[in-house]
């Protein structure tokens, strides 16, 4: 069957694609930038990757008319866009027309769990997005999902910030409501069960894992999980927007991020709608088999996709992808290049290990600490962290970098700031084999924004003196622990 999957760039999109492509599909993913989306070495010659944007319909006429399924995995929550409802919605009314002109059988959305009479925005726009693919030719099939975990989930990593950073939490009220979280892997199986099946056509579906628990009692989950002792206490003074505060500071999430669940975790989420059950009969893991699960992915460093490495983590409002080259002119630059002796493919494991857990190899407290202003101005700040230990793929976030280019053969990683700052900055190390020995080249570019710009780099030029020339040292000398060795991920299940 040949399906056009949207969103293929997305947390979900990346984890239904590889199960398409093995149950022998010919999946057309569409893309607003195809160098953002680097398809893994497993699935590459087996798919079609076409541009487009949902917002621009002249930008969908490249898109296949003989396509027979489609899958709608577009939303924007957590973007901060004020008018997010108009955008998804003409994305939607856009999508349906092109849709229009195919042969498409079957229309598939992943929604949300709204039940209550008084929905919060986000809520509100997915009902709304429904209505409007309903109104396609082909027949709609909507999941409502309340939270979903997994490794690299949204909700899954907001939790176990919260338990693994706080012993002792004083929580808004909204703790009290209830949920029925669902493992990503349950998500992945409905989405992928109700494909061409007749029966679900025209249809929506609750779904949810057996579990129904109030936030407080999924906290309270995780933490035994983790084996960690903590204590919660909810007050009712805490407002929406101090709640919304309280996770961004918290947590690794963007403020955007923090009101849209604050605002929709005020309404309970339980499937009351069971029907898909006499249709596909299906037992769900339990919340804590879906904790477990996801722990074992983290610990096994498999996780395939994260909501992290989404471009509304960021606050950029432009596209990355346009910074992939430094500038030539216009730029203050802080350049650093070291002979070295060791192997050059050592020194390249220690540049794609930086951030996250190996931090910054020179003054930690440092970064932490411009990390932490980067919070109370708003920006994301170090806590993202990264994907995975090792591997890093384009696009990917690292603390409060976003990786515009990673080679190995050429021996370059370019990162790109997602920090609050009066211009633009790179950050650049490569290593350069020459005939009197090999150099490790870093680069740290900043092309200031007026004279706020010029400002900041002078007044920064102390710490660069401190940091970057000890950074450039130590991940030249740096000596991994035996211990601590990582295998590179693999391919596995969602």
């Amino acid at each position: 069957m040949k399906i056009l999957l949207t969103g293929a760039n997305g947390y979900i999109g990346k984890r239904i694609l590889p199960v398409l492509v093995e149950a022998k599909h010919e999946v057309v993913c569409l893309v607003r930038d195809p160098r953002r989306f680097e398809v893994p070495e497993s699935l590459q010659g087996k798919i079609q990757v076409v541009q487009g944007d949902l917002l621009k319909p002249e930008s969908l006429q490249n898109l296949p008319r003989d396509i027979e399924a489609a899958y709608y995995l577009v939303h924007s929550m957590g973007s901060g866009s004020a008018d997010f409802e108009e955008a998804e919605k003409a994305s939607a009314a856009n999508f349906v027309n092109y849709l229009n002109s195919t042969n498409a059988r079957q229309l598939i959305y992943l929604s949300g769990i709204a039940n209550d009479a008084h929905l919060s925005r986000h809520l509100s726009s997915r009902r709304q997005v429904e209505d409007v693919l309903a109104q396609a030719r082909a027949s709609l099939t909507v999941l409502r999902a309340a939270i979903i975990i997994g490794s690299g989930s949204a909700s899954f990593e907001i939790i176990r910030d919260l338990v693994e950073k706080l012993p002792v939490m004083v929580t808004p009220r909204w703790l009290n409501s209830r949920c029925q979280p669902i493992a990503i892997r349950d998500v992945i199986f409905y989405l992928t069960a109700v494909l061409a099946h007749e029966g679900c056509y025209g249809k929506r579906f609750e779904i949810g894992g057996p579990d129904v628990l109030t936030y407080k009692q999924m906290l309270l989950q995780l933490a035994k999980v983790r084996n960690l002792k903590r204590r919660i206490y909810t007050l009712p003074v805490l407002t929406p927007k101090l709640s919304s505060y309280w996770l961004y500071f918290v947590t690794s999430t963007n403020y955007a991020l923090a009101r849209s669940l604050v605002e929709s975790l005020r309404n309970d989420a339980v499937v009351k709608d069971c029907s898909i059950q006499q249709i596909i009969p299906h037992k769900c893991l339990s919340y804590e088999s879906a904790l477990n699960l996801a722990f074992t992915k983290m610990e096994q460093n498999m996780v395939v996709s994260s909501w992290k490495d989404a471009l509304v983590s960021g606050n950029m409002q432009i596209d990355f992808m346009d910074f992939v080259q430094i500038p030539e002119h216009g730029v203050l630059t802080d350049r650093q290049r070291m002979r070295f002796d060791r192997a050059p493919e050592e020194v390249m494991e220690n540049i794609l290990r930086i951030g996250g857990e190996r931090g910054w190899y020179k003054t930690d407290f440092l970064w932490e600490i411009r990390g932490l202003l980067d919070k109370l101005v708003g920006g994301v700040g170090l806590q993202r962290g990264r994907r995975h230990p090792i591997d890093v793929r384009v696009g990917d976030s690292i603390d409060f970098w976003r990786v515009l280019a990673v080679d190995r053969k050429t021996e370059r990683l370019l990162l790109y700031a997602e920090m609050k700052l009066p211009g633009e900055a790179w950050l650049q190390f490569r290593i350069c084999r020459e005939q009197d020995g090999n150099y490790l080249e870093q680069l740290a570019a900043f092309r200031p924004d007026g004279l706020a710009g010029r400002l900041y780099w002078y007044a920064m030029l102390p710490f660069h003196f401190i940091i970057f020339k000890g950074m450039a040292h130590n991940i030249i000398h740096y000596q991994e622990p035996l211990a601590d060795k990582i295998l590179p991920p693999t391919q596995h299940s969602p």
